[in-house]
């Protein structure tokens, strides 16, 4: 598409095309798509754990209907669709097994060298952990993207120094991330970046509540309850809003459940399934038009890319998705069968840590033996630890788990 230059096509490492009449930004897609990070997350928890029955999203489910909506609205907003889908679909990469729970886990287990955060990890296999390409002097630069793309899945372009808790970079990952912001705007985000968050906030608040709604852990019966639709809206407020309020988010649910297409009730059968899902694509819609709309009223038509224009989402989609959020969170997250799988898995994490770091190197697997080897500090050992348990899959951590520690 143009509008884009050689400088947002650009590699940290020269690579020419294999074959003519592919875009950088479609060669940038085409590496993800054939990543093994991307392929293990098929086996990593979404919110409903999928392996329960057959319908529940995985990581990769969610990443590629990420990828979908992040790419319909990037086109139409200007943006080239390759590189919006691109960032969508290598968003999730670094989430460790067991979701938002295991990085937890791994957030404090890793303490001592950086630690933990997916969105730093997504970061590190995109530019160091994925085997694809090699610098001149043999050291991995992963999938080798282009510069915009890179910027495009930074969803937090700063280091953990400026947010602790949120943040898309370790330090001894600074020397491709300072090449890839370079001529960016301090701390500020591209316009596919925040295609990509927004993109990624509709998937996962529509399409968990659709899960949530299908496993039957809440009904549309609860949410008409007003008591109910109150811990709602207490959850949302004060998690998933700045400067929340529960009186919004009342008014939020409330006229999400006066929405024409909002069905009564989900009984299992084939139609009450084809109301839900009707239910799951007019939300999407609903909240990607509101963005597109909002957008070019405020920046114009032309193409919206880069660094020419912001992201606008009105506030009542921004509610309304967190109310979707705050749903999930209440009765899948918070159920008390969640509560204790959630305490087992960390334990697993933590114990992966412990067993792997001290049996090393037997405990390691091939790929991370060389940077064992050349770690020149038992902090840059444990990040080599970190970085093989984070690439588990759920059923790969609990295999391992059991013939480490015969459990």
């Amino acid at each position: 598409m143009s509008g884009y230059d050689d400088f947002d096509r650009e590699r940290f490492v020269t690579e020419p095309a294999k074959r003519a009449g592919r875009t950088e930004f479609a060669r940038d897609r085409a590496r993800i798509l054939h990543s093994a990070a991307l392929r293990r997350l098929a086996a990593k928890t979404q919110v409903v754990v999928p392996w329960e029955s057959d319908f529940p999203r995985t990581r990769l489910s969610h990443s590629l209907e990420c990828g979908q909506v992040g790419r319909e609205l990037g086109a139409a907003l200007g943006a080239d669709p390759d590189l919006v889908e691109s960032a969508c679909l290598a968003h999730d990469l670094g989430h460790p097994p067991f979701g938002h729970n295991g990085e937890t886990a791994l957030a404090e287990a890793a303490a001592d060298c950086g630690g933990f955060e997916g969105n730093a990890q997504s970061f590190r296999l995109l530019t160091r952990l994925e085997a694809k390409s090699l610098a001149k002097d043999g050291g991995s630069v992963g999938l080798n993207l282009t510069r915009a793309t890179l910027d495009g899945a930074t969803k937090y372009p700063w280091d953990r120094f400026t947010n602790p808790n949120k943040f898309g970079v370790y330090a001894d990952d600074r020397e491709i991330f300072d090449w890839v912001r370079q001529g960016t705007p301090g701390a500020g985000r591209c316009m596919e970046a925040q295609i990509m968050d927004w993109s990624d906030d509709i998937a996962y608040s529509v399409h968990d509540l659709e899960d949530a709604l299908f496993a039957r852990s809440v009904t549309f019966e609860q949410l008409r309850d007003s008591q109910e639709a109150g811990e709602i809206a207490s959850i949302a407020a004060s998690e998933f809003i700045d400067d929340g309020d529960v009186a919004e988010v009342h008014e939020a649910i409330q006229r999400l459940l006066n929405l024409p297409f909002w069905p009564l009730e989900f009984d299992g059968t084939h139609q009450s399934l084809a109301r839900l899902k009707d239910l799951t694509s007019q939300l999407i819609g609903r909240f990607a038009a509101a963005s597109e709309s909002a957008t070019r009223s405020a920046f114009g038509p032309g193409m919206l890319f880069r660094y020419a224009a912001d992201l606008v989402v009105p506030r009542e989609q921004r509610v309304e998705c967190a109310a979707l959020k705050a749903i999930a969170a209440l009765y899948v997250m918070r159920s008390e069968e969640a509560r204790i799988r959630y305490e087992r898995q960390r334990n697993v994490i933590h114990d992966l840590v412990e067993a792997v770091s001290a049996n090393a190197p037997t405990t390691l697997d091939s790929i991370s033996l060389e940077a064992w080897e050349s770690a020149e500090s038992e902090s840059a050992q444990l990040r080599v630890v970190i970085d093989q348990i984070a690439s588990l899959t759920d059923p790969g951590a609990l295999a391992l788990h059991a013939r480490l520690l015969g459990s």
